[in-house]
């Protein structure tokens, strides 16, 4: 099979970006090198392994699930089907979390999923310490596994529990930040959502009714554990500012909104008033 062949293939299954994701497959498949693909379009690779993730990719299961691992942020994690796949636009959660941590900070990371978000912003600000949340063993399992591969794990604990409880974060002590992607998407929106959304965790989608219920957790039940001039950094839909900030006013924050490179809002920074 040709890279054309590939490409052909995924196209046909109306992928948007076959020729990049042909090369990935080559790449991880076949040890083949970027260059020498697009030198040698016609030549023939081969291999079950290639033919079988190529049958998934069609089928428009997520690329990222396929190839085990995926970038963010410049670190690489492992990434299946019990965490929500990385994506660039979270980067700028985690450049806000960087610069805008204090010195030694320790923070919470709720709804941690891949460990993504912690991780990163430890690896890029070494002062600082974490603890890591999910409600899932093995997502929680797959985060302790990146954060040994990016060589955090000495500054990152874990811990099981339910954001939505009240109780999920009993015993400890109070943090400088709390960062949070949650699952914001209204349940109604679900089953329009593409495929390869569809084949992610239902449970790292799913915000309820509103697209708030993680939200109005944290604001409720967390919230008290935040340090003096403490703050929440949230990862927000494109379509969520004013709800967020009318429910920042009503917990008693102010609501700092940012905007990824596309210019649509992305986070919320939180500080008590």
């Amino acid at each position: 099979m040709t890279y054309k062949d590939i490409v052909c293939r995924l196209k046909n299954a109306s992928i948007e970006d076959a020729e990049s994701e042909a090369v990935l497959l080559l790449e991880h498949y076949c040890m083949a090198n970027r260059a020498h693909v697009f030198s040698f379009p016609d030549e023939d690779y081969s291999g079950p392994a290639l033919a079988e993730a190529i049958k998934r990719r069609v089928r428009r299961e997520p690329l990222q699930y396929i190839l085990g691992e995926w970038g963010f942020f410049g670190e690489s994690y492992f990434v299946d089907e019990n965490c929500l796949i990385p994506r660039a636009d979270t980067e700028i959660l985690v450049e806000k979390a960087i610069v805008s941590l204090p010195h030694g900070a320790r923070f919470a990371d709720l709804c941690t999923g891949s460990g993504c978000i912690a991780i990163s912003t430890l690896r890029h600000r070494e002062d600082c310490s974490a603890l890591a949340l999910d409600l899932f063993p093995k997502t929680l399992e797959l985060a302790r596994k990146n954060a040994r591969h990016n060589g955090v794990e000495a500054r990152l604990s874990f811990r099981l529990a339910d954001i939505l409880r009240s109780d999920a974060l009993d015993g400890e002590e109070p943090f400088d930040a709390i960062l949070s992607n949650p699952p914001y998407i209204r349940t109604s929106v679900l089953p329009s959502l593409a495929k390869e959304l569809k084949a992610e965790p239902r449970a790292a989608l799913d915000g309820g009714e509103d697209g708030l219920v993680f939200y109005r957790a944290i604001l409720e039940h967390h919230g008290k554990l935040l340090k003096e001039n403490g703050f929440i950094l949230f990862e927000i839909g494109f379509d969520q500012q004013s709800d967020l900030e009318a429910l920042a006013a009503q917990y008693g924050y102010t609501a700092e909104i940012g905007y990824d490179l596309s210019g649509n809002v992305r986070t919320a920074l939180l500080r008590k008033i």
